[in-house]
């Protein structure tokens, strides 16, 4: 098969929503008729000790939510589909944010009852940034939720997108029949079974007698209804409106049930798009050049518990990625060649000889790489738009057991590589600061310091209203401030200044005082 046509059957693509929406249950059944596994794991229940395969690590088993992207790749219809599962909850958005900056498309899963929640808007908004297709599935439609019509009207004004549905619910709830797909004109007939899939039966007239026997004459009747309206309201579906990012296609279903999720991604490996180009500093990069270009943009540590290694998570944005070549580290401007670059399944991992532009590598890390790193068959390129945020809420990191301190430093050094969260040297009292975007995520550190590395870590609290990254033109303004603030001042892990600001009108005070100095919010600059 040719490179061109490999890198067209490639469909890399996120699924994003707010916590408790049905993310991870919809990935478990993609992967369950792709085939990648035979039997879908529970996101969290006690009677079912099969956990979700995307959920691997062990505090996601405990807690039911998922704390890191996940990446996942199997074969489906001809197709190469690559998923990446992100965690919902907000206290995780920022490694959200950089898997978008990975995929070509996105598909957004709401909730049937609770329709469109905040975390949903924010990351609508990334997607419309990046002009990115997305597509939505409304699930939990065998529970009691909202009107089709109401929530579609919800989704369009909150979400800021024109909506097209192609399948269409009939009934909600106890209810609740099925869907009618109003892309291959045919039934979805609901039968509710966590492990078999429902079945289809073709209707290529909706006026048809057959349709009463199958769902009975008052929801035959509200279906006819609810046509006339659909056709009237929306618009039809144009694939470039799509691509463009104007339109989202609409799908309902029942992700815990396996129903409508087969349609979706029938749907979704024929209209989704194949890898697209990716801006760099420089130039345009074309997934179909010959030449291999790829960036990082996570860094995972101890994947596999026997090995306390990291991987760096790359995209392939152009060309074919080969085994045992030489590429060019461009922050390095050195030449490195990787043995044994993986393919993700979650947490399993197999070793492969090649790879093509949409697809996401796996390469072993011993501290080379960092978010944001460009690989090039060895033209000097510089992917962009990989931001770290400033961080919302500070603590001091004291080591609770002065015997692991090594534990506790490798620790902290490959967590912070993760790009989880921030670590801030204090130039005053050499006390290290973490700073991450929500609580959760302390805990997070706090549990895998424990149970990777062995390092017991405890927290203090100390009153910090935001960290900027400051630089200035003028070499003795900059000292002058640095003494005026001793107090305040840090050094980030690659030993950038950074002011610690203790409220907002501290800040803004320092901001009108020094007029050459340039105070940024993220990291990139």
């Amino acid at each position: 098969m040719s490179i061109r046509n490999e890198i067209e059957r490639r469909r890399t693509f996120a699924i994003i929503s707010h916590p408790d929406a049905g993310k991870t249950t919809l990935t478990e059944k993609l992967l369950l008729f792709g085939g990648a596994i035979h039997v879908a794991g529970a996101v969290k229940s006690n009677k079912i000790k099969k956990t979700a395969a995307s959920d691997w690590m062990e505090i996601e088993k405990q807690r039911g939510i998922s704390v890191a992207t996940s990446v996942m790749g199997f074969e489906y219809a001809g197709y190469k589909i690559n998923i990446l599962d992100t965690p919902g909850h907000q206290d995780f958005a920022e490694d959200t944010y950089r898997t978008l900056t990975a995929v070509d498309s996105v598909i957004i899963v709401v909730d049937a009852a609770k329709g469109v929640e905040t975390q949903t808007r924010k990351l609508m908004n990334v997607c419309r940034m990046r002009k990115t297709p997305v597509m939505l599935f409304v699930n939990k439609m065998d529970r009691e939720g909202r009107d089709a019509f109401d929530l579609m009207d919800e989704v369009e004004a909150e979400l800021g997108i024109k909506l097209c549905p192609l399948t269409w619910p009939i009934g909600m709830g106890a209810s609740f029949k099925g869907v009618y797909n109003l892309y291959d004109r045919q039934l979805e007939l609901f039968t509710p079974n966590k492990q078999s899939i429902s079945e289809s039966v073709a209707i290529h007239d909706i006026r048809s007698a057959e349709l009463d026997a199958l769902v009975g004459e008052k929801n035959t009747r509200k279906l006819r209804e609810d046509m006339e309206l659909v056709e009237g309201v929306y618009p039809s579906f144009e694939r470039e409106t799509y691509l463009a990012g104007e339109l989202a296609p609409v799908f309902f279903g029942s992700a815990l049930n396996n129903f409508g999720v087969k349609e979706l991604l029938n749907c979704f490996v024929q209209i989704a798009p194949s890898p697209r180009p990716v801006q760099a500093q420089e130039r345009k990069v074309d997934p179909y050049e010959e030449a291999f270009t790829g960036f990082v943009f996570k860094i995972h540590a101890n994947m596999d518990p026997n090995h306390r290694s990291c991987i760096a998570f790359v995209k392939v944005c152009s060309g074919h990625f080969e085994r045992n070549v030489n590429y060019k580290h461009i922050r390095h401007g050195k030449l490195m060649r990787f043995s044994s670059p993986t393919a993700f399944m979650a947490q399993k991992k197999e070793t492969l000889d090649e790879a093509f532009a949409g697809d996401i590598v796996g390469l072993p890390d011993t501290g080379n790489f960092k978010i944001g790193d460009t690989l090039t068959a060895g033209e000097e390129l510089h992917f962009k738009g990989l931001p770290s945020f400033s961080p919302e809420m500070f603590k001091y990191i004291e080591n609770a057991d002065p015997m692991k301190s090594k534990q506790m430093e490798k620790g902290i050094a490959q967590l912070m590589d993760e790009g989880v969260a921030q670590i801030f040297v204090n130039q005053y009292n050499n006390r290290k600061i973490i700073g991450t975007v929500g609580q959760l995520q302390f805990e997070v550190i706090q549990y895998r310091l424990l149970h990777e590395y062995g390092a017991q870590c405890r927290w203090e609290p100390i009153s910090l209203y935001k960290a900027c990254w400051i630089e200035s033109d003028s070499p003795a303004e900059l000292e002058n401030f640095k003494k005026r603030k001793a107090q305040y001042m840090a050094k980030d892990k690659e030993g950038r200044d950074v002011f610690l600001a203790d409220s907002g009108y501290v800040l803004q005070m320092a901001q009108n005082d020094f007029e050459n100095i340039r105070f940024h919010f993220t990291s990139e600059f």
